[in-house]
């Protein structure tokens, strides 16, 4: 599965998700939909930095069982994208709880 396939896919979900007659203003479904949208928000933004800092720990691994020598400076640049990374994930649970309360 390619990323334009997963775009189309999250096209196709938005454009069903605006015709939904549970979209009416005072809708009975809009507190379930605003959970459900926070749910979605932080579970795919929490899904990539999730798997690039998992292949970056690998790559760490890598580097320093094949190079112990630069352990130090392999481990720096390691955490310091980690950290990089992990605020990706922060940013999306900031918008779900934008979501859930605005």
């Amino acid at each position: 599965m390619d990323l334009s396939s997963i775009a189309g896919i999250a096209g196709d979900l938005v454009a069903a998700a605006q015709n939904a007659p549970i979209l009416q203003e005072g809708g009975a479904g809009d507190e379930r939909l605003t959970k459900m949208a926070a749910a979605v928000a932080i579970g795919i933004g929490a899904l990539g930095p999730g798997l690039g800092i998992g292949l970056a720990v690998r790559g760490a691994m890598e580097a320093i069982g094949r190079n112990p020598e630069a352990e130090g400076g392999v481990r720096t640049t390691l955490i310091i994208g980690a950290a990089l990374a992990e605020a990706v994930a922060i940013y999306a649970l900031l918008v779900a709880i934008l979501i859930l309360f605005v």
